[in-house]
């Protein structure tokens, strides 16, 4: 038996219960996106359809979505999937949720690499979810794609969603602070990161469904070392990027410019900051021409 719930009911429905948690722009996109998980119905069917089908067993399922919203739970962990490039990705409390801005850093890879005739390889530090990495081996045909994190548990979903969108990506556990390890090759065409940025005192402007649900390993950084991964990560990429390799890096709206001035105090050559959707500039890209 199927009970029928049209949209003009369903959906003021939904909205009534989380008005006072969610702007409505928000609720409406939270909607759509419950639609599609639960009931197969994409945002085109919904808006077209004058009913919308909804089973018996999905109702309960459906609740339950709407009281972890209710506790600022991300969707995308409910869900435990989200959407990044086009692509479906599995994530879940041990990995942080793929974001549009990364996205730009993705294609600005794609950009810069489609022309490049010759095989290359690529490192991901701080895979995390493995977004960046599944990205580039899936739209860079014949590329060597290569990942590190330092979280078991996150390398165990970024294994799964290579698979799951059929790609190569070598998946490696290291702390990039540790001696360079013997199962990553020893130089690379691109290097590339998100590493974690964010300062304790950033904390009071972060929503609640972030700071009490994504990894907070991924995220923090000491209050007095701001640059801390990315200044490790440019030592690591001077000695493992060949000559006249990229450093691709999503910076923090806050040390953007100072990130661009440690890269270019290290050495790197045309270091350029550009700006996200957001108008903040946090994609940040430099050439070391030489490997000393």
């Amino acid at each position: 038996m199927q009970i029928y719930v049209n949209y003009e009911i369903m959906y003021p429905s939904i909205k009534e219960q989380l008005r006072d948690y969610y702007p409505e722009s928000e609720i409406k996109s939270l909607y759509y996106l419950i639609m599609e998980s639960v009931c197969r119905l994409d945002k085109q069917s919904v808006l077209l359809g004058k009913d919308t089908q909804i089973f018996p067993d999905e109702k309960p399922v459906i609740e339950k979505i709407i009281e972890d919203l209710k506790k600022f739970r991300p969707i995308q962990y409910i869900l435990g999937e989200t959407e990044f490039y086009e692509l479906k990705f599995k994530v879940n409390e041990q990995v942080l949720i793929p974001r549009p801005e990364t996205e730009e850093l993705v294609e600005r890879i794609l950009n810069e690499f489609t022309v490049h005739r010759s095989p290359f390889t690529v490192l991901d530090i701080g895979t995390g979810s493995g977004c960046i990495a599944v990205a580039l081996s899936k739209f860079l045909p014949g590329t060597e794609v290569y990942a590190s994190d330092i979280s078991e548990k996150a390398l165990e979903v970024a294994l799964e969603n290579a698979r799951n969108n059929q790609t190569d990506v070598r998946f490696v556990r290291h702390d990039i602070f540790d001696a360079w390890p013997e199962n990553l090759p020893q130089q690379f065409d691109v290097i590339v990161s998100n590493p974690p940025y964010v300062t304790p005192e950033e904390k009071d402007g972060m929503s609640k469904n972030v700071l009490n649900y994504e990894p907070h390993q991924a995220l923090f950084v000491p209050k007095e070392k701001p640059l801390l991964f990315y200044e490790r990560i440019a030592d690591v990429a001077r000695e493992r990027l060949k000559p006249n390799g990229r450093l691709y890096f999503e910076t923090s709206a806050v040390y953007g410019k100072d990130t661009a001035d440690m890269l270019r105090n290290k050495g790197f050559e045309t270091v350029r900051l550009f700006r996200d959707i957001s108008g903040k500039e946090r994609i940040l890209t430099g050439e070391f021409k030489y490997n000393h």
